[in-house]
């Protein structure tokens, strides 16, 4: 309070809490650090209290006693922990106004206006004071004293860590980390500046900041990667910031790119937690695991993961190569680019500006004795041989494929060039994958499957008896959308001595699809299926990701 010193003094004065005695000598005793109203409180003229309840009834707010309230957990998810701790404000009841808030600091308008912004309703503030605001937000929020921000980027930005734009950057990204987004974007519209996360592969639309603020936002966003230029507008850049929240470290991928409103940015939040999925979190049921657990331990050969873009063929690949690192392996890996580093494993990030292409990466790196070597992705004939030529010479080689589903990986290769005879040779399966959202476990209800979706999965009603089917509902853990998290379905095509042959033979993606039907492999609709009938995911979900399934 001691910026509003005088304020306060004449308000006690006017109230009578205080006399024009009482206050002369405060002013007289008021030392170095030590404020006349802080004075006045410590020599027990006023207690802090009643300086609070007094400032409150001048704001014309209400003083509240929160220590007999008992504030709804739907209440408390309406504002962000980051907000709640930083300005130092707990939300209290759903008002007609919008939100009720209690404050210990009424004349902090400033904090009105931005907490106000930042949660993106109307608040109707009141008063309480600062210990039981402090207790507030140790029960409701789990706040420890003393305890630091959430956020950090390092030492970057530690002295301007109270600028308006640095902390509208900061509360975005916590965000869209705490909605656990895998892309934020940062769109220039005619009119606004629109942020949406992507959510379990879903766009969703949040609180944006106001248009004004566009270029020092995205100024800003730049400073924190450390490379890319807030002078350059009429190009795309490309940069990286690495961050801190909680225990989590993030990277995040940053890039920009001129439009007609202003440069738009999109930054891919990469979790490194994600590093640590086990193969049952990447969605295999226990027979494919079994199946796959034995195909990335082969001593060499390809181990192929197809899909298209955002299928989490990366993720797959990273989940292999943290499940089969050990001390007596040596892994490495070319990547373009390096999306996660990983401890214990030799990643090569490709730079095709000064040379370093992928063959250039993988001519380098067989010299290098490898056991297990990973290739972000065969885009070329040059790259498939050199992969191929290692995993006959006793390497394992993981790698993607853009197709669709897994028998067409093998038409791909002969596209780009390979000879057939060493596709039969090296490739020792293929997998295929989608990612479907999975139903939030905390409020999913019971449901029986309509006509159109057992069309859509091309089941008979009476093949669904006893079958543990669920639908979305939504609730506060999964903010109302019925879905929480993502985990793959799967195609595994195993090649044996037949399909050697057939290939060979120059058979059909047909033929052998029929093939690997024989042999056991499933469709990735019939994959889904399975994680229907077993109350995992949704028929719509299934669906949606397969739609080219043709079988």
């Amino acid at each position: 309070m001691t910026n509003n010193d005088d304020y306060i003094l004449e308000l006690l004065l006017d109230t009578c809490l205080i006399t024009p005695a009482q206050l002369e000598e405060a002013k007289a005793e008021a030392t170095t650090g030590q404020s006349p109203v802080e004075t006045l409180i410590a020599r027990e003229i006023v207690s802090r209290d009643d300086v609070l309840r007094c400032l409150a009834a001048h704001s014309s707010m209400e003083y509240v006693d929160l220590s007999q309230m008992a504030i709804s957990a739907e209440v408390i998810s309406l504002v962000p922990l980051d907000i709640a701790r930083r300005y130092k404000v707990v939300p209290i009841a759903n008002v007609d106004m919008g939100l009720m808030m209690a404050t210990s600091d009424p004349l902090n308008f400033d904090t009105f206006d931005t907490v106000t912004h930042l949660i993106g309703r109307d608040v109707e503030w009141v008063c309480a004071s600062p210990d039981q605001i402090q207790a507030a937000l140790q029960k409701y929020y789990g706040l420890e004293e003393g305890g630091g921000s959430d956020i950090n980027f390092g030492q970057e930005g530690v002295d301007e860590s109270d600028a308006p734009i640095i902390k509208m950057v900061t509360m975005i990204l916590l965000e869209a980390y705490k909605m656990r987004a895998s892309d934020i974007h940062l769109e220039p519209l005619e009119k606004s500046f629109r942020v949406r996360f992507r959510v379990d592969g879903v766009l969703l639309e949040v609180q944006s900041p106001p248009k004004k603020l566009q270029s020092a936002i995205v100024s800003r966003i730049k400073i924190m990667t450390g490379s890319m230029s807030i002078a350059e507008k009429r190009l795309p850049q490309d940069g990286r910031i690495q961050v801190k929240i909680g225990k989590s470290q993030l990277d995040l991928r940053v890039s920009t790119i001129p439009t007609n409103h202003g440069e738009s940015v999109v930054m891919r939040i990469l979790d490194k937690t994600g590093l640590q999925l086990g193969l049952p979190q990447l969605g295999f049921l226990s027979d494919d695991q079994e199946i796959f657990e034995r195909l990335i331990t082969l001593p060499d050969g390809i181990l192929l993961v197809t899909g298209p873009t955002g299928s989490g063929k990366s993720t797959t690949l990273y989940a292999c190569l943290n499940h089969i690192n050990r001390p007596d392996r040596k892994i490495i890996t070319v990547e373009d680019p390096v999306e996660y580093q990983m401890n214990g494993i030799n990643q090569v990030q490709v730079h095709a500006d000064v040379g370093m292409t992928f063959p250039a990466a993988l001519r380098s790196m067989l010299r290098q004795a490898p056991n297990i070597i990973m290739i972000g992705e065969i885009r070329d004939l040059e790259t498939a041989s050199i992969a191929i030529n290692a995993s006959l010479t006793g390497h394992l080689v993981f790698s993607t494929l853009h197709t669709n589903d897994a028998p067409s990986a093998v038409a791909r290769l002969v596209d780009i060039g390979v000879q057939r005879f060493l596709v039969s040779s090296a490739v020792r399966a293929i997998v295929a994958q989608r990612l479907v959202r999975k139903l939030c476990p905390k409020c999913k209800k019971p449901h029986e499957l309509t006509d159109a979706e057992l069309r859509g999965l091309r089941l008979e009603r009476s093949q669904v008896e006893g079958a543990t089917v669920m639908k979305a509902v939504g609730c506060d853990a999964c903010r109302k959308l019925g879905y929480k998290g993502r985990l793959g379905i799967f195609e595994l095509f195993l090649i044996d001595d037949e399909v050697r042959y057939m290939v060979n033979e120059g058979a059909s993606t047909v033929e052998l699809r029929k093939r690997a039907r024989e042999l056991g492999m499933r469709t990735l609709r019939e994959d889904g299926v399975r994680k229907v009938l077993a109350g995992i995911t949704t028929a719509e979900e299934v669906i949606s990701a397969t739609m080219s399934d043709s079988n």
